[in-house]
């Protein structure tokens, strides 16, 4: 088995204070942007909670494109923009990719959402 692909992680570190705590520099604004609109698609949603539900937070691409309804390259190109916005980890392990949730990365988005 291959050691996973770690990708770069978002820097939450100067955006996790609440909204209606802190104003958001123009940095963190586009930052949080790309974050949103990575879940901001009902497949990509649907992906992110299969994946968080599977034992170990984790699952192989091909039982993805069942529930979901769409085609494997489609599955695919939803799980890259997951993946690129931090919220999925990537690992290959023979001819199947594995996607797995970052640990923390919706801890911190939930974190800048929240009012209180």
């Amino acid at each position: 088995m291959s050691a996973p692909t770690l990708l770069p992680l978002t820097d939450v570190t100067g955006c996790c204070a609440p909204l209606t705590r802190h104003p958001l520099d123009a940095a963190q604004a586009v930052d949080l942007s790309h974050r949103l609109k990575a879940i901001a698609d009902p497949a990509r949603l649907r992906l992110l909670s299969i994946v968080a539900a599977s034992e170990g937070q984790e699952a192989c691409v091909c039982d993805l494109t069942e529930p979901i309804g769409l085609s494997q390259p489609t599955v695919s190109h939803h799980l890259k923009v997951l993946t690129d916005a931090g919220f999925l980890s990537r690992s290959k392990r023979g001819t199947w990719a594995y996607y797995a949730l970052v640990p923390g990365a919706l801890d911190s988005l939930a974190s800048v959402l929240v009012t209180a």
